[in-house]
């Protein structure tokens, strides 16, 4: 009986309903019809949180546990389909360029999984409340574009960061030149590249700015050490002399662990109206060069001096 007076709701002709039950045990219409809705749209929606819910933990989860091992040496998973250029030269700083590349693309991984997770789930709520989608979506285009329009500059940072983490261009302890500034790496984001010039200053870089990346700092480098003679001096004595303070230097510690392949001795490379050039070069592990150079300018010169060769009239290292 309906003890309200109410017309029942359609869903009470469909036998064996949750609502064709309660109109039959209370013979009331208006609470038919209310449990019939509670026992589908929140019902549902309820269903569709939690599954979202779920998803997106067992996804980060995932993601979380791909993007470890570079604290114990190890490769993480997350790195291994990519292609990596860490060098050996930065020595500890590997463990911390692998780890901040995992994390970095594993962040960006996770930001896309929870987009799509919720946004799915968003649209399916929707569509159980009953709300026609067609000028939500229509709407949202119009706006995503106009943001788009407003913050180009940013998405194209966001897109340089991302593809420079998967190409791996550079990381943390990686000596580079970026065009505005030149450092060393201390930390890759997916929108500013921080880095440190020799003068301690830090920069920090927007990755869409980057147009060209000299890196200073994958596979090996090439030590160029420049002699600078005087116009009396005796080439082929200097050379002499040259070879042997090379061959006794790179062969004893610690410019001998940096160097990769015998060095080569170029002979005359310049000539200026100041003074001749001898030029050697030495092939060493990525971002060894300007010690190597250094240690071999600090034994060639004195030795020259001791064997009596003249070096440059009044500009020798640029002193007057």
């Amino acid at each position: 009986m309906n003890t309200l007076g109410l017309q029942p709701p359609t869903c009470v002709n469909d036998v064996g309903t949750l609502c064709r039950a309660v109109f039959d045990m209370t013979g009331n219409a208006w609470l038919s019809g209310a449990v019939n809705w509670l026992a589908n749209a929140p019902l549902r929606i309820l269903i569709i949180l939690l599954v979202a819910v779920v998803i997106r933990f067992v996804a980060r989860r995932a993601i979380d546990r791909l993007a470890r091992g570079a604290s114990n040496g190890k490769t993480p998973r997350l790195l291994r389909p990519l292609k990596e250029r860490a060098p050996q030269a930065v020595g500890a700083l590997v463990s911390e360029r692998r780890q901040q590349r995992a994390q970095t693309i594993g962040s960006v991984m996770k930001s896309l999984v929870s987009f799509m997770v919720y946004g799915l789930a968003f649209i399916l709520i929707l569509g159980e409340i009953g709300i026609d989608l067609g000028p939500i979506i229509a709407s949202a285009g119009i706006v995503g574009v106009a943001i788009g329009f407003g913050a180009q500059n940013l998405v194209k940072d966001f897109l340089s960061g991302v593809f420079m983490m998967l190409e791996d261009q550079y990381g943390v302890g990686d000596i580079v030149d970026v065009g505005p500034a030149t450092g060393t790496i201390e930390s890759v984001g997916l929108r500013v590249t921080t880095l440190r010039d020799v003068n301690g200053t830090v920069w920090y870089v927007r990755n869409g700015e980057i147009l060209r990346v000299g890196n200073s700092s994958q596979g090996f480098a090439v030590a160029v050490v420049d002699i600078p003679l005087g116009y009396s001096a005796d080439i082929e004595a200097a050379t002499e002399v040259i070879r042997r303070i090379v061959a006794d230097e790179v062969g004893s510690e610690p410019v001998s662990e940096d160097v990769l392949e015998p060095p080569e001795l170029l002979g005359v490379d310049k000539v200026t109206p100041e003074s001749i050039t001898v030029r050697l070069t030495v092939k060493v592990r990525a971002g060894r060069q300007w010690a190597v150079q250094r240690a071999l300018r600090a034994r060639i010169i004195p030795a020259l001096e001791e064997a009596g060769i003249e070096p440059p009239l009044g500009r020798l290292f640029g002193q007057k």
